[in-house]
């Protein structure tokens, strides 16, 4: 239970807004609890406040001012609240930030509906008539359960006068009720799914875990198609029977309706979602369930780790090395390295799952860290897709073209088969450049140092930085020519285009996040092809999370070696993972129809398209694990960025040289300080981007040394500067 403070105490009261700290505040006739959420006055205006503890005493009693009133909601536990502080701490986030991202959800302040429902009692009226007898014995019925005035009344066909006779006898009392609608039970008894020798051996090792009661790290590693999801359920179904809550966290919201029905199916009952395209009804109903214990299961984005969960018993990070668990904006936190920490905070079991792990996972197992159960097959007849590569320097492809000969004949003889073709290529629009043939100007952003995408489909230019979008000028704003607009490189909208010229009967599906209009609408139209309605999926990399395609055998990766063009450190990994999960949607259903995956790549050669087609991903980690220790980088090493945004190039360049000369903090614990370099985008929304690198060995006090670095400064008003620890992109 938490520590109740009585009227007139003096607590710490934590409020979401940027104040340095707590509060005090007194308590108020009846008391309060810690953890509780309650309203306090702050200046002239009310707030969201949570008691955070007991006061300091350095404000006079007769100063301070009364909490107005408890919130209707359950107080966030221990363990939230050393999360809270925790993550904070590590992030270097102010932890009035952090409660202003634990509590943004909507009515929060507002009482939730309540309801008077009749429960009977032992004592049986004096005077017992028919209609009173028809009421005790609807009661009776339902084992003694209360139930509202209105339900007894139908049912029981009675009038007020009789149900007012009987609480005025006593044979009756009156509660105030929560009318809040419940959450549908899910069945952890229920039988679960057909599993292999394989994952029954693995669900078993996630069981007894699980059963423990007691923090520990599982690293579930299954090729794909493994039926990692059947595996890790039967630990959902161990924590739901022991009576404990049960996060799984997804990198992409679009995976929800696939994943909903199989929990529906294994469980009898759907789960709670949680993302940021749920209502803000249903966002405030689930935060309060999660905090008073009424939801079982929470399957959601990063953010859903931020719930008060009373009672969590288990974490599931599903695709746990997706780059999207990172959050770039507001408080900079990976969801995956998060995650582990509420767990242990909990005492809760977490499994991360993923064909293709982060090399900090892989490492974490391999030192002893996490334990690593291993799905090495296929479920059932299905077999690994054959990896092949197409050497573009010698591939026979038509001016203008980016489907080879070779990929074009495959995608032929699968629709011939009536099998689907999946042609990836990671980037969005029609073209990513649109020059003019006359001078060679090159239509960018005004507001960033972006070039404009065309996307031909909406007839608009973006910036995929900012937004900004427009039409396609008539002529050159440079050189006033006419017409002379040339599209440079593919996007997906070209590549459809050009498939649709290829194969002119197929039925062609592009999928990105450009054209995801509502979730409604994307989730129907994956639904289109797992019911075989399309031939042909040309997609980005949001087709390359988890989908699971039954006539899918063919995938054609158009420019494999995009992904290792620049100077990302994690470069070859995120080829690798990218290459091997899109691959993997290939061949998934067996039944004699092995799939096979192309890589269309300049680099045949590279040791990740060899490692890619080799299937040897162990040997993969290994040489890249050797090549980041030597180099002293993540996860043998640490790295925080520094990024600085202003208006005004000289006020940041100023800023900038004075943190060169102020770097002892540093400097004292031996880290390098790299830069100030401009952003990889310089200027983005007519900010000027500077970026500061800082790498450091991984047991020193790095957070401490940044702060203490970052108090000697002033910072202007006009200048954001933001503190990225573990940064997962250096833009």
């Amino acid at each position: 239970m938490c520590e109740r403070f009585e009227s007139g105490t003096r607590v710490s009261v934590l409020v979401p807004r940027d104040v340095g700290g707590c509060l005090d505040y007194l308590v108020p006739e009846g008391g309060v609890r810690i953890g509780q959420l309650v309203e306090v006055p702050l200046g002239p205006s009310r707030e969201l406040g949570l008691v955070w503890g007991r006061g300091t005493h350095e404000v006079e009693a007769a100063k301070l001012r009364p909490i107005l009133k408890e919130l209707d909601a359950a107080p966030i536990n221990r363990p939230m609240r050393d999360f809270m502080q925790k993550v904070g701490d590590y992030t270097l986030t102010p932890l009035n930030m952090m409660m202003r991202m634990v509590t943004r959800v909507p009515k929060l302040r507002e009482s939730r509906p309540r309801g008077i429902v009749l429960r009977p009692t032992e004592k049986i009226p004096d005077k017992l008539t028919p209609a009173r007898q028809r009421v005790l014995q609807q009661f009776k019925d339902a084992g003694g359960m209360p139930m509202m005035s209105a339900e007894i009344k139908e049912l029981a066909q009675v009038s007020s006068s009789v149900l007012n006779g009987l609480v005025k006898s006593g044979s009756l009392v009156s509660e105030s009720i929560l009318i809040d609608e419940r959450y549908p039970f899910l069945d952890p008894e229920r039988p679960g799914f057909q599993l292999s020798a394989a994952q029954a051996h693995a669900a078993q090792e996630l069981r007894n875990r699980v059963r423990n009661n007691c923090f520990s790290t599982v690293l579930l590693k299954g090729v794909t198609g493994a039926g990692k999801t059947e595996v890790y359920l039967e630990a959902v179904s161990e924590a739901l029977r022991a009576g404990r809550q049960v996060l799984v966290l997804l990198p992409e919201i679009a995976l929800t309706s696939q994943f909903m029905r199989r929990v529906g199916d294994r469980f009898g009952a759907l789960p709670a979602e949680w993302h940021s395209e749920i209502k803000p009804k249903e966002r405030m109903r689930l935060w309060r369930a999660a905090g008073d214990g009424t939801v079982q299961l929470v399957v959601g984005a990063r953010s859903a780790l931020f719930l008060p969960f009373c009672n969590l018993g288990l974490i599931v990070v599903d695709e746990e090395h997706d780059t999207s668990f990172k959050q770039d904006d507001g408080v900079h936190y990976h969801a995956r390295d998060m995650a582990v920490l509420r767990a242990s905070l909990s005492a809760a079991h977490i499994v991360l799952a993923s064909a293709t792990p982060s090399l900090e996972s892989w490492e974490n197992a391999r030192r002893g860290k996490y334990h690593r159960v291993d799905l090495p097959d296929r479920v059932g007849t299905a077999e690994l897709p054959e990896m092949m590569t197409i050497d573009l320097r010698a591939a026979e492809m038509g001016h203008g073209c980016w489907i080879s000969s070779a990929l074009t004949h495959a995608v032929r003889e699968a629709l011939a088969k009536e099998q689907q073709s999946l042609l990836f290529l990671n980037r969005r629009g029609y073209a990513p450049l649109t020059v003019c043939r006359s001078c060679g100007f090159q239509l960018g952003c005004p507001d960033c140092d972006a070039r404009l995408v065309e996307h031909r489909f909406s007839q608009r230019l973006m910036c995929h930085l900012c937004g900004y979008s427009t039409r396609l000028p008539d002529t050159c704003p440079n050189c006033g020519a006419d017409d002379q607009w040339s599209a440079v490189g593919p996007g997906i909208e070209r590549l459809a285009q050009e498939a649709q010229q290829l194969f002119p009967n197929a039925r062609i599906e592009t999928l990105s996040s450009d054209y995801r209009v509502s979730m409604t609408d994307f989730r129907r139209r994956l639904e289109s092809i797992r019911k075989g309605e399309i031939d042909i999926i040309i997609g980005t990399q949001i087709i390359a999370k988890g989908h699971n395609f039954p006539r899918l055998t063919l995938v054609g990766a158009i420019d494999a070696d995009l992904g290792l063009h620049g100077t990302d450190l994690r470069a070859a990994e995120r080829t690798f993972q990218m290459m091997t999960q899109v691959a993997g949607r290939a061949g998934r259903r067996g039944q004699g129809q092995r799939g096979v995956a192309f890589l269309q790549t300049w680099q045949p050669d590279h040791p990740v398209m060899q490692a890619i087609v080799s299937g040897d991903d162990e040997q993969f980690w290994a040489v890249e694990a050797a090549e980041r220790q030597v180099a002293g980088v993540p996860p043998f090493g640490r790295f925080a960025v520094i990024k600085l945004s202003g208006p005004v190039l000289a006020d940041i360049e100023r800023l900038c040289r004075m943190m060169v000369r102020q770097a002892q903090p540093l400097q004292q614990i031996g880290a390098q300080l790299f830069g100030p370099a401009p952003a990889q985008v310089a200027r983005v929304r007519g900010r000027h981007q500077f970026r500061f690198l800082i790498k450091a060995e991984r047991r020193v006090p790095l957070q401490l040394a940044l702060m203490q670095w970052r108090s000697q400064f002033q910072i202007p008003t006009n200048i954001r500067l933001v503190i990225d620890i573990d940064p997962q992109s250096f833009m």
